[in-house]
């Protein structure tokens, strides 16, 4: 049987929310559409109150440094720019992230879900640019075997929103996504590059269905793979809607 697409993820606010998509229009050059357009930064980000140019990772609240950031879950409406979170403690919150005073709504029901426990300083966007954890504009491409063989391995069941990937494949061999490197692939009407792999962090380690850091991925890639890398980048070259259930050929 032929590879073929079994989901579509975006994350509208890096690391505050998940969705799942029946389809998504890819553009070349350019990430997820909607994904990662806005984060929150904290404290100690190094940048002023504006944000010119992508930024990384450490800057931002993330599900390494706060756990129960992974429990969000979220839906949006690109049309409308709005998000609807919710989460297992916080309840939820329906925001236009670009209004001031939904901004600020949302920075104080995401307070109690940060370690530190108080308001973080900034809800920032970049025009033009997604803020996902590396500055090219890359769709993260992950294989459904390669989690349910981890999975065998640490004898838990690990939802693939640990990994907050956005394409999800299925028909391909544990791992064989490692393979595709410097490759091409089609997916319904788009074509994409296979460019590099992923290497993972402790957010991971994370249950999103509850926040609780309850499952060693880290360790149990170094132990049995001598790597701590999981799913690949990918670079669109030709754009095109793609749907769940499209033949994935290599």
């Amino acid at each position: 049987m032929s590879p073929r697409l079994a989901h579509i993820v975006r994350h509208p606010i890096k690391a505050v929310g998940h969705e799942e998509l029946t389809e998504a229009a890819l553009i070349p050059g350019a990430a997820l559409p909607f994904d990662r357009v806005w984060a929150v930064a904290h404290a100690g980000a190094k940048f002023g109150p504006d944000l010119a140019d992508w930024a990384a990772k450490m800057n931002f609240l993330r599900g390494v440094s706060g756990p129960e950031l992974m429990a969000i879950a979220a839906q949006s409406d690109p049309a409308t720019r709005r998000v609807a979170l919710s989460h297992p403690r916080a309840g939820r919150l329906s925001v236009a992230p670009d209004a001031a005073e939904d901004a600020a709504r949302l920075l104080a029901w995401l307070a109690p879900l940060w370690p530190e426990g108080r308001l973080p300083p900034a809800f920032v966007a970049c025009p033009g640019r997604a803020l996902t954890d590396v500055p090219e504009p890359y769709v993260s491409l992950l294989n459904l075997a390669s989690n349910r063989l981890l999975s065998e391995r640490m004898g838990q069941d690990l939802s693939i929103h640990r990994w907050r990937g956005n394409l999800w494949l299925d028909g391909l061999d544990p791992f064989a996504e490692f393979d595709l490197i410097a490759r091409e692939i089609a997916i319904g009407a788009a074509r994409l590059r296979i460019e590099t792999r992923i290497t993972r962090c402790k957010a991971t380690t994370v249950n999103p269905a509850t926040g609780a850091a309850d499952a060693d991925t880290l360790g149990t890639l170094r132990a049995h793979w001598g790597h701590e890398d999981f799913g690949v980048y990918a670079r669109v070259l030709d754009g095109g809607t793609i749907r769940l259930g499209d033949t994935v050929t290599l």
